[in-house]
């Protein structure tokens, strides 16, 4: 079950969105799926962590990664990126 700070990153016609899952409006809008992604980390690093759901151009989930808050000291490291 996903929580409220957990975002999505998809293709919406001819640019990137970042949105916030439970959000009926986009957080931000991209000319690049890699500009969407740096954004949506951003966020919710300093939202207190959370889950960053990345999807392909063909809507299928492409990667999730789970992003630490911004103030831990001993984060957990990342073997996909």
């Amino acid at each position: 079950m996903s929580k409220d700070q957990d975002r999505m990153v998809f293709k919406r016609d001819d640019i990137w969105v970042n949105k916030r899952n439970g959000s009926d409006k986009a957080s931000s809008l991209h000319d690049t799926q890699k500009d969407a992604i740096d954004t949506a980390r951003g966020m919710l690093s300093n939202q207190g962590g959370g889950e960053l759901t990345v999807k392909g151009l063909d809507g299928r989930i492409r990667s999730k990664d789970t992003i630490p808050p911004g103030n831990d000291p001993f984060p957990p490291r990342d073997t996909e990126y």
